[in-house]
């Protein structure tokens, strides 16, 4: 028996019918049809923070006045090395060294100067890194215990900041509390010797610079890769002094061997140790030499197999080495020379010994610190008479640099610290 269908239901199913025949399916959409899901966020991308110090009306030491305004801050371009201002933080005198905790929370800035109190002493600063920004806030401000720092590094144990007072003739330890901030010296250390010759007798021919050896100088404390030890260069006596550091008492004690004698009027400045700990790179400003040795990570013993220039044979007259650095392949080493301005390129043979492969204009006048990129792929110098900071390219290799054609303005720069912000 037929039912009859209405006007109403016969409509109704013909809609439906539309429906399901332009779908195939009853109820589901037609896949064609269907909107693509939409690509989620980008991702937060973290960035590379430069900090690059220097001389402010404070220095630079010796008489002047430096043109910096204090700790200035970029963001580093990754691509091509370029950086863009970002602030400058000014409450602080002529900070002409800086160190980053492993951490990256926490910045040490010394200020080279003479008058933080009525001892005659410099001065170093504790800030707080804001990790997403790179932004700093002052924690507290001690004693270097000593005139016109010149350098301080992070013990390896990271409990303790380590300083090297240039005019003061001493080297001071100095606790890192559990909030980033500095408790007042454990240890300082003050060297003696007999007096320098002002220079060295195998200097470049035709170099008519000095170096003051009118009594101690230290100019850079660090420890070994192992945290063991603790080298100081001291360019006023032309040696290298060596301890170990009571972790709990912040003492320092010197080594079995307390110090070792460098080339009369020499002035060893600044040195890096290879990867394995076991060689050791020394530079002396006065001769612009590399001493390589071998170091006994057990002992401490240091026992000298080269000394090469940072300078061609063609080259005549005056120049001071300044910097030195080890790339992270650990294949190249790289320093600055002042008043030459260049940068000398040496590959490091299996043996640890150093060939000079290249000399590099550094395009600005009296380079004085060199830092690479976290990535390795820039090389920056601080140039402190041309108020810029130059970059090369860093080929990783073959160790060769290449000038990017890129001068960023900053007041009498000397230092810099690197670090990537977390997303």
């Amino acid at each position: 028996m037929s039912h009859p269908v209405s006007r109403r239901s016969f409509a109704t199913g013909l809609v439906a019918g539309v429906a399901a025949a332009g779908t195939g399916i009853a109820g589901a959409a037609d896949p064609e049809k269907t909107l693509p899901t939409p690509p989620p966020p980008p991702k937060p991308v973290s960035k590379t923070i430069c900090f690059v110090g220097g001389y402010t009306k404070h220095g630079p030491p010796g008489g002047g006045t430096g043109n910096g305004q204090g700790i200035s801050v970029f963001e580093m371009d990754r691509d091509t090395g370029a950086l863009t201002p970002i602030t400058t933080f000014t409450d602080i005198a002529s900070p002409s060294f800086l160190a980053i905790s492993k951490d990256q929370r926490f910045l040490y800035a010394l200020s080279e100067i003479d008058d933080y109190n009525k001892e005659g002493d410099g001065s170093v600063t504790a800030f707080a890194i804001d990790p997403k920004t790179g932004s700093l806030r002052k924690l507290n401000v001690v004693s270097s215990k000593g005139a016109v720092p010149a350098h301080l590094s992070i013990h390896h144990s990271g409990r303790y900041v380590l300083v090297a007072n240039y005019v003061g003739g001493c080297v001071a330890v100095l606790p890192i509390r559990s909030d980033g901030s500095l408790g007042e010296a454990s240890d300082v250390v003050h060297n003696t010797g007999p007096r320098q010759p002002e220079r060295a007798s195998d200097n470049p021919q035709g170099n008519f610079a000095v170096s003051d050896h009118s009594s101690s100088h230290p100019h850079m404390i660090h420890s070994d890769p192992s945290g063991k030890f603790v080298l100081a260069d001291d360019a006023g006596l032309d040696r290298v002094y060596v301890w170990t550091l009571n972790l709990d008492t912040g003492k320092l004690i010197p080594a079995k061997t307390p110090y070792y004698d460098m080339e009369p009027g020499s002035a060893p400045r600044h040195f890096q140790f290879n990867h394995s700990g076991r060689i050791l790179y020394n530079l002396c400003e006065q001769d612009s030499k590399v001493v390589v040795s071998n170091f006994d990570p057990a002992t401490g013993a240091i026992s000298n197999i080269q000394t090469v220039s940072t300078v061609t044979s063609h080259f005549r007259g005056s120049t001071l080495a300044a910097e030195i650095l080890i790339s992270a392949s650990g294949k190249f080493v790289y320093v600055s020379n002042r008043l030459g301005d260049s940068l000398a390129v040496f590959a490091i043979g299996t043996d640890g010994t150093l060939t000079l492969q290249d000399e590099v204009w550094m395009h600005a006048d009296y380079g004085r610190a060199l830092m690479f990129d976290p990535s390795g792929s820039f090389l920056f110098c601080a140039n402190q008479r041309s108020d810029a900071v130059t970059s090369f390219r860093v080929d990783k290799k073959t160790g060769e640099i290449a000038f990017t054609n890129q001068f960023t303005p900053v007041g009498s720069p000397t230092t810099f610290a690197f670090m990537n912000t977390q997303v």
